[in-house]
């Protein structure tokens, strides 16, 4: 394939040799240490601080990409903060920063700013980190899927009708893409995908880019299963989800979201027996309760990720809803102990 023909950056070499030392540790949910500020319309915006250079009239609380631009100590801080629990990857604070997404809030003009500077944000923190234990760290550049499907309707009555095109999402992904490349992301997480088809417009920009950029970066892939039924929402089962995107050759392929780790297991298993990379899983601090909040602290969930380890199905693994720096540390001494998943003997990673 001509786009592997784009030589990779120095990061992938470094990331395959770490990982073939020990079991890696991604972060956890930049959502719930958001919440957890209490943060009103008021700090969004970041009155009495840093003021958005870009004026909206939609209302902006629930908008965390933003506080990369009104709150950005605090979002070091919770990058900081997950890099000392021993995340030797931590994701940028961009899972909504794509055009489609910042339509809600009419933000669409301050993408490529969120994603440069949350490349740039997550790095400050990372060095300050490794400043102080010596520990090499990487920013991952967090591409979530948008609030739009490529594949299934959004009208019960028109079942053909798309609210989104792929070249519509290849467009959006592709601008994310270029500005995490400029604020300096070591790799691309394509993360919580619900829908291939959105997933491989995110795949097609990645190289688009990397095209542009003269150097190719590891990108990592992460399906969501859903529920119960052991699928995405558009239906495909791990291995499905595997061979649908495994002409991407990416470093990690795995799930997140949706699910606790009781849960995932299984989902987990499946892809790990078919899949020729490394394999990445963060799952929910269990399923959320009443109030949408997660009960499970880092005692009930470090020992499940810890089944992921003894059983030989992971490479990386991290926490996504619910997950606190507190969750990171312990699944990261419950690993520890245990040698990373091996690769089958007929790849080259």
């Amino acid at each position: 394939m001509r786009a592997f023909n784009i030589p990779p950056t120095d990061t992938e070499a470094a990331l395959k040799r770490a990982a073939r030392e020990r079991i890696l540790i991604l972060d956890g949910a930049m959502g719930t240490q958001i919440q957890s500020l209490g943060l009103d319309e008021d700090a969004f915006l970041g009155h009495g601080g840093h003021s958005c250079a870009y004026h909206s009239d939609h209302p902006q609380k629930g908008n965390n990409d933003l506080l990369i631009l009104t709150q950005p100590d605090e979002i070091e801080r919770i990058h900081y903060d997950f890099a000392m629990a021993g995340a030797d990857i931590v994701e940028t604070n961009t899972f909504s920063s794509t055009t489609i997404a910042q339509a809600d809030y009419a933000m669409e003009e301050a993408v490529h700013d969120l994603n440069a500077q949350g490349a740039r944000i997550a790095r400050r923190a990372l060095d300050r980190a490794t400043a102080e234990d010596g520990k090499p760290r990487w920013v991952a550049g967090a591409v979530g899927p948008t609030n739009r499907t490529a594949s299934i309707s959004p009208d019960v009555n028109d079942p053909g009708y798309r609210a989104v095109t792929f070249d519509d999402l290849r467009r959006a992904y592709g601008q994310q893409i270029r500005g995490l490349i400029a604020g300096g992301a070591d790799l691309i997480l394509i993360e919580t995908i619900f829908d291939t088809l959105n997933a491989k417009a995110a795949i097609f920009a990645c190289f688009e880019a990397f095209a542009e950029h003269g150097k190719r970066l590891p990108v990592m892939i992460s399906g969501t299963i859903t529920d119960a039924s052991g699928r995405t929402l558009s239906g495909q089962t791990p291995t499905a989800f595997w061979h649908s995107v495994r002409h991407a050759r990416p470093f990690t392929v795995g799930l997140n979201c949706a699910l606790g780790a009781n849960a995932m297991r299984p989902h987990l298993k499946e892809l790990s027996d078919v899949a020729d990379a490394l394999i990445c899983a963060y799952p929910n601090a269990g399923l959320p309760n009443a109030f949408g909040e997660y009960d499970e602290g880092p005692d009930d969930t470090a020992p499940q990720v810890e089944e992921f380890a003894r059983e030989g199905l992971v490479n990386v693994v991290g926490g996504c809803c619910g997950t606190t720096p507190d969750h990171i540390r312990a699944i990261a001494e419950a690993v520890a102990k245990y040698e990373p998943r091996k690769l089958p003997s007929y790849t080259d990673a």
